[in-house]
């Protein structure tokens, strides 16, 4: 795929560029199939738009909806209306999503460019940036706790309580008393935020949608570059891991520090790869600053690193001259923990650049520390997740299944599912960090599969944590049926928490239905109609205009 391709490839030849022609260009890409699915996607994210002002986790006193008479559309009948409203924008969105991805994995030569993915990002992403908070209240945590800062309090040490105001108000209950789990990056980041809009809950919200756009940009260029090192094919990569609506709607929509995260992370190991380790690392710690998760990826790169440090002294002993016979024995069997000619002694170097990774690591985040004026309490803030109890979490399932045959306490048993889970997830995390230390892929894999370890056996899950894997997994090269299998698992996602907030998980219909759309948009990625709706309703057409024979 030429990824220099955009909307000009409906240019005609030694067409002059201007503004008819711009326009021309663009007429041609709206009546084009991905033009119908980006205007299709951004009719829905309009829709979740507007049905959020009524349905979605909005203040508890909105005085702009009553001075415009609107208040109305978060009570009854207003709110079904509202709801109708959003969960129509969602599906319209999937359906522009799965046309866009069915195109762009075409085994043919694709139609959508890259270019033409990066606009639709854009054209998605615009109503979002004005919505009120979709699918979680956590935006109101954030600007209370970078409130708390700029207010003189330690978020490590106190929760959003120990300063009432607006900001409280809106906070979700459980959390009005959790310190800050997060970096000291993001405090300071939402210290300037409500340093500048006060208490203003829309103006906060609608900048940190603004501050996560760099975390967006920063994805959109790395996904589909890190497909030069994994296999994988830009434009899908760009398709699946960016476009994604489980991606947009709740990094953007429910504004989530992810979105940061994720497009840093991304960045740093795109650095990294290219050999630009220090670089990449700052990167990598500037995400670890905003959400400590990010730190999985560190230990992984340092593998990277000694393999690239292999492979340039074996280049300087063969010399370019030499390259005709070939790579060394160690170089066709690459490990990076394996004595060789060229590194006789592997724990050395490990040594070496394992410390200059974490002196690099202590620099950034040390920094952002002093800055913020904070410590490490955020560490123990970890454990505020704990709150959370929902199906998505396996130790969670595990204390279920052992209640419904035993008469054992729920939470007795998920105390013991958590240790026995966490156990677990350190010895895995392990075990992963060492069998992945071959080659690039094989690192890359294993942040992968560490951040779906973590998603899987920490005490909570949510959604849009499945963000972390998948970003990297794009730029894998993925079979059609991996793809279905992937558009179906975040298509479930997608719908399994309400609009305003609190999750479907224990609803069984609501299951059921959001069960029933993700095998639809699965099988929907290969057939365009699954249901076989056009051949029934043509059908009925042809049945209704046969002439009518009397006996």
């Amino acid at each position: 795929m030429d990824t220099t391709r955009t909307l000009e490839r409906h240019l005609p030849a030694g067409a002059d560029p201007g503004g008819r022609t711009w326009l021309r260009t663009a007429g041609e890409f709206a009546r084009s199939p991905e033009g119908h699915a980006a205007l299709l996607g951004f009719f829905g994210a309009a829709m979740i738009t507007f049905g959020g002002f009524g349905a979605g986790a909005v203040r508890k006193h909105d005085p702009l909806l009553e001075a415009l008479h609107l208040s109305w559309l978060r009570f009854g009948h207003g709110y079904a209306l509202s709801s109708i409203v959003i969960w129509a924008g969602v599906l319209m969105m999937i359906t522009a999503w799965v046309r866009l991805g069915r195109a762009t994995i075409s085994k043919g030569e694709s139609t959508v460019t890259l270019n033409e993915l990066r606009a639709i990002v854009g054209i998605w992403t615009t109503p979002l940036l004005f919505a009120a908070p979709m699918f979680s209240r956590d935006v109101y945590s954030y600007l209370a706790q970078g409130a708390l800062l700029r207010d003189g309090f330690d978020p490590y040490q106190v929760g959003p309580v120990a300063n009432p105001g607006v900001l409280l108000d809106n906070v979700s209950t459980v959390w009005t008393t959790t310190t800050a789990p997060y970096g000291p990056m993001f405090l300071l980041i939402g210290h300037a935020i409500t340093s500048l809009t006060g208490d203003n809950l829309i103006a906060g919200t609608i900048a940190l949608r603004i501050v996560m756009l760099p975390g967006l940009a920063l994805m959109m260029w790395a996904v589909p570059y890190l497909t030069k090192h994994l296999g994988g094919k830009p434009t899908v990569a760009l398709w699946l891991a960016v476009l994604n609506p489980l991606v947009l709607v709740h990094l953007i929509g429910g504004v989530h520090n992810e979105m940061l995260m994720v497009g840093l992370m991304c960045a740093g190991i795109a650095l990294v790869l290219e050999r630009h380790h220090v670089a990449g690392i700052v990167v990598v710690a500037i995400g670890v600053a905003i959400k400590a998760t990010a730190g999985v990826a560190l230990p992984f790169l340092v593998w990277i690193w000694i393999l690239h440090e292999k492979e340039r002294r074996a280049a300087e002993r063969r010399g370019t001259a030499d390259s005709e016979t070939g790579p060394p024995e160690d170089q066709k069997h690459p490990d990076a923990a394996r004595p060789s000619a060229d590194m006789p002694h592997p724990l050395f170097v490990f040594a070496k650049i394992a410390g200059i990774g974490i002196g690099v690591f202590a620099l950034v985040f040390g920094a952002a520390s002093a800055i913020a004026g904070v410590g490490f309490g955020w560490v123990t803030a970890l454990q505020g997740s704990n709150k959370i109890i929902q199906w998505l979490s396996l130790p969670t399932i595990l204390a279920h299944m052992v209640t419904w045959v035993t008469p054992l306490d729920f939470f007795s048993v998920l105390w013991v599912t958590r240790k026995l889970c966490q156990v677990a997830l350190v010895l895995l995390l392990v075990a992963t960090w060492w069998r992945f230390r071959h080659s690039e892929r094989e690192a890359v894999m294993g942040i992968i599969i560490a951040f779906a370890a973590i998603v899987v056996l920490s005490p909570a899950a949510l959604p849009w944590y499945y963000s972390w894997p998948l970003a990297l997994a794009a730029a894998f090269a993925l079979s059609t049926r991996t793809l279905m299998w992937l558009v179906g698992l975040c298509t479930w996602l997608m719908l399994m928490f309400y609009p305003d907030g609190p999750n479907g998980l224990y609803n069984f219909w609501h299951v059921a239905l959001a069960m029933f759309a993700a095998v639809v948009a699965a099988l929907s990625l290969r057939t365009v109609d699954p249901l076989h709706l056009r051949w029934a309703s043509s059908k009925a057409a042809a049945t209704e205009s046969a002439p009518s024979v009397r006996t």
